[in-house]
Order: structure tokens, then C-alpha cells, then sequence
């Protein structure tokens, strides 16, 4: 059963309740080995932030909010939640689950109105609870505000407590109600000019999108770290629509024309007279999240005004450049290493071949058997084609190493299944830092590559060789120079933080007790 909760949904009072939903059961317990002191715990893949959806100008907001987001759930599956607005009434409903778990025909149709916004969420800061999925609703002086944010507030700790000093009470343990607590403890004459100043007080990342009554707006942090794009549904003999979303792929099913990027620093506001935007902050050099084109984002949507496909496939190819060795079978890691591996293997020259198979319809959890079943997870995920890896030479792409544990599974798999020799390539830098701007990065001592060198992580993965995209292979990639970081955070590589560092412990508020 699913959680959903409703809030200013006219005719239903503000309350929970259970809906069915499609898991195939919680989690098992956490059963942790070690090799040489380096801890072995279940090793998924980075989680994707969130994403965030605005719409403005739809008699059937509800509805166009929930396409887009089912385009970006791959952004989040722990949560979602739609508001919507018609100018009187602001109803907002979320639940634990997916998209489709959630939002059936009888819920959005309890969601009238021609603006809403809407979040898929994975946690980073504040418990995983209903209590904590967005968009969130507060009552203020400045009004009734809906808000969805991706990304991570680094400063939230101060800004929190000198708001509770000055009277606010919190609902939530999230990051994001704290620009809304900014926003109804600003002393700014208009709604505008308190939420440009709300955001000049917060410090790391944010996309944002927020919802009054009859008003829709969209910001970026000064440095721009998470993607948020506008678009534009054009509706002959009336106003158009305008909309907002993480990624450009949710436009695709909305047959919305991509606009532009919202820009760093800009504050976006769409009324009935059309759109407005002003500069908040300027003068920041802007450090996006480079991992959005490595892994995140998908590879039709275009990023930072890239497209994920050619950087994922530049990244193949100058990983062939760079570390090529001689084989028979170019394999990519299903679904995050394919065009890595389609670009790897025209530059080599080599053949590729799905090599290992993906099942896609394995629940967002399962419930694993004894601990002797160490494989199980990776094999009811993957699957080995063995007449096209028996006795070959084959090259695995995938995008990233973090604990390590999953790459040595696949090894082994594949390997299992007669490769003669097996060797790994990755398209991007060993992460060998935490991110504290929005994604679920594990700390630093589970990091493999923080506390192993790359012929230790080979061994450690059982591969007969390992090696990394570089550095400036990657920033080409993505479309800079050479030695040049133009526009992109690399963080998670390098350990060099564009905002002040903190420790990932100083950002987590206590998880909040849900009665």
C-alpha cells in the first residue's frame, strides 16, 4: 500500500490515506562483508536528485503535470506530488511511490485548475517519508505557496535556526521549506522582490519551481548546478502554455517547443499577462553538475544546451582513445552505458553487441534470499548472453565505479558465463569525493576510488584490466576545452567544492517523527 496525502483538495478535508501499490516488498536487512577493511554493502547506482515540472496556461494542468513527470522519473521513485491552482483554490497531492502508483484517473481528476507543479523525488536532505514529499504547501503572510526544489541548500543549518529565532515553525525536515520560510519572513513590499531576496540568502543548489494562486516561477542558483528548462505549447486562437521541467525529454510527450534555458541566478514569474524574468544574482561563475550528462539526465534531453546523447557518446569515444586494448566485443552495462559504448566501439572499430540483458520490469525493491545468494540482485537485474561472450575478449562500458561491489558481480558474470578475458572501462573521472549539492553520493570512506588506487579496485573487481576517461577527456566530452572547466562542477573527481565545503552531517536535519 502507497501513502497519499491530500492538502486544500476541495471537497476532501486535508488527511492521508492508503492507496494500493505495485512493490514487490521492503528490502532485506543490510549485510555488509569487507575485503582488506573496505566495507562491501549493496552498491546501486547514484541516486538522481529530483525532478521538477511547472505548467501555466492548461485547462487540464493536472494532467500535463503528470506526463512530465512520468518523462522524468527516472530523476526520482521514492515520491511524487502534484499541485494545482485556478486562481482561488491551491490543492496539492503526493504520496510514497511512482508516478503511475500515485496519480490515477479518479486522483488528478481532484485536481482542477490550468497552472500546476510537480515533483519526483529522491531524498538528500530530510527523512524518506510523506511527511517530507514535495511540492510542499505553506500557509504564509505572503500567501498560500506550493514549492518543488532539485537540488541541496549547503547552508541550511544557519538558515534555519535564524529563522526558528525569528518565529518559524517547520513542517518538514526538508531543505526546501526553508525558502519558503525566507520568502513569508521577508520584509520585501511585493511577492517578487521577497523571493529574489529569499534566494540571495541561500547558499549550494536549486532548481526551483513554485506555485501562489494565480502565479508560476522558476529559478536556478547563481552557479546553476541542477538543469531547469522552458518551453512552450502552442495553442492556436489562445494564450500558450508555457512549462518548466528538469530535462527537455518532458516536453517531447507534452509536444511542447523547447524555449530556452532558464538561466543562472534568474528568477522566471508567468502570470495571465505572459512572462516576466528578472536577474537575482549575477557576477557567480557558473559550475553545473557535470554527472548530469555523465549518468543523470536522459540521453534525448539537452542539458545545460548539450545534448546527453553526444557528450555519452564523445565520452566512448575518447575512452577508446585512451585506453583501448585489444578485443572482440564492445558490452555495455544496461541502460546507463550504452551510447558510451556505442561511441567506444565505432572508434575502436570493434563490434558491440548487448551482451548483457536488462530486465525492465524487476519492482523498485525486492526482498533478497539468504545472505550464500550474493549475486542475487545483480542477476535478477542482468542477464548474460553466453554465445556472445564464450570465449571472447570483451570490453564492459559503464559509467561510474562507487563501492564497487555491483562492478565486481558483473565481472563475474560475465566471466561465468566463458568470456576469456574481461576487461572494464568507465566514462568518467574515479569519484573519489561526496556531493553535497543534490545527489545521494555515499561518504567518502565508501568511496573505492577515495581509498583504493585503480590497480587495487581491478583487482578488488576481478577484472583483467581497468582504467578511467581523464579528466579533460571528459570536459571535451561535454563540450569544453581542453584544461578547461567552463561551466561544470567536477566535484565528485577532484574534491575541489565551488561552494564552501561542508560535511555531508552538518547538512542532514534529525529525521522528524511522523505520529
Amino acid at each position: 500500500m502507497t501513502r497519499v496525502l491530500y492538502q486544500g483538495v476541495e471537497g476532501t478535508a486535508d488527511q492521508s490515506e492508503e492507496i494500493k501499490a505495485d512493490a514487490l516488498g521492503a528490502p532485506g536487512p543490510s549485510h555488509l562483508e569487507t575485503w582488506d577493511g573496505f566495507p562491501l554493502a549493496e552498491d546501486p547506482k547514484l541516486h538522481e536528485e529530483c525532478g521538477v515540472v511547472a505548467i501555466h496556461g492548461h485547462p487540464d494542468a493536472a494532467r500535463q503535470a503528470y506526463l512530465a513527470l512520468y518523462a522524468l522519473q527516472h530523476r526520482g521513485q521514492e515520491s511524487a506530488g502534484i499541485a494545482t491552482a485556478d486562481g482561488q483554490i491551491l490543492a496539492n497531492i503526493k504520496g510514497m511511490g511512482l508516478v503511475s502508483e500515485i496519480f490515477t484517473d479518479d486522483v488528478l481528476q481532484k485536481l482542477p485548475g490550468d497552472m500546476a507543479i510537480g515533483h519526483t523525488r529522491y531524498s538528500t536532505t530530510g527523512d524518506s517519508a510523506l511527511l517530507n514529499a514535495q511540492p510542499i504547501r505553506v500557509e504564509s503572510t505572503k500567501g498560500l505557496i506550493a514549492i518543488a526544489h532539485n537540488g541541496n541548500l549547503v547552508n541550511l543549518g544557519t538558515v534555519r535556526a535564524k529563522l526558528e529565532r525569528a518565529g518559524a515553525y517547520f513542517q518538514t525536515t526538508s531543505d526546501s521549506e526553508i525558502i519558503v520560510q525566507l520568502i513569508a519572513h521577508s520584509h520585501a513590499g511585493t511577492l517578487v522582490d521577497a523571493i529574489a531576496e529569499s534566494l540571495s540568502q541561500v547558499d549550494g543548489a536549486f532548481s526551483i519551481v513554485m506555485m501562489t494562486r494565480d502565479r508560476i516561477f522558476a529559478a536556478r542558483d547563481p552557479r546553476g548546478f541542477r538543469p531547469l528548462s522552458m518551453g512552450r505549447i502552442h495553442n492556436p486562437g489562445g494564450r500558450d502554455t508555457i512549462v518548466f521541467a528538469s530535462e527537455t525529454c518532458a516536453f517531447d510527450l507534452l509536444r511542447a517547443e523547447y524555449e530556452r534555458d532558464v538561466l543562472p541566478g534568474e528568477l522566471v514569474m508567468v502570470t495571465e499577462d505572459g512572462v516576466t524574468s528578472r536577474q537575482y544574482s549575477t557576477g557567480v561563475e557558473q559550475t553545473s553538475c557535470i554527472f548530469e550528462h555523465v549518468y543523470f539526465a536522459r540521453p534525448d534531453s539537452r542539458i545545460y544546451g548539450r545534448w546527453v546523447q553526444e557528450s555519452r557518446d564523445q565520452m566512448g569515444r575518447a575512452l577508446a582513445r585512451e585506453s583501448h586494448v585489444p578485443a572482440d566485443v564492445i558490452v555495455p552495462v544496461p541502460d546507463s552505458g550504452v551510447t558510451a559504448a556505442l561511441g567506444y566501439a565505432e572508434e575502436a572499430g570493434v563490434p558491440f553487441r548487448f551482451g548483457l540483458i536488462r530486465n525492465h520490469y524487476v519492482g523498485r525493491t525486492f526482498i533478497e534470499p539468504e545472505q550464500r545468494v550474493r549475486d542475487f540482485g545483480v542477476k535478477l537485474k542482468l542477464n548474460p548472453v553466453r554465445n556472445l561472450l564464450e570465449g571472447k575478449r570483451v570490453i564492459l562500458i559503464d559509467d561510474s565505479i562507487i563501492r564497487g561491489t555491483t562492478s565486481r558481480k558483473i565481472v563475474r558474470m560475465v566471466r561465468g558465463a566463458g568470456a576469456k578475458e574481461v576487461h572494464l572501462r568507465i566514462s568518467c573521472p574515479p569519484t573519489i569525493s561526496p556531493c553535497f549539492y543534490g545527489v545521494d553520493t555515499p561518504s567518502k570512506r565508501d568511496l573505492i576510488a577515495a581509498n583504493k588506487t585503480i590497480d587495487e579496485i581491478r583487482q578488488f573487481i576481478e577484472a583483467d584490466s581497468l582504467a578511467y576517461l581523464s579528466l579533460d577527456g571528459l570536459y571535451k566530452a561535454c563540450g569544453s576545452q581542453a584544461g578547461s572547466n567552463t561551466g561544470y562542477c567536477v566535484a565528485c573527481y577532484t574534491g575541489n567544492y565551488p561552494t564552501q565545503w561542508v560535511d555531508v552531517e552538518d547538512i542532514l536535519p534529525a529525521a522528524a517523527t511522523i505520529s
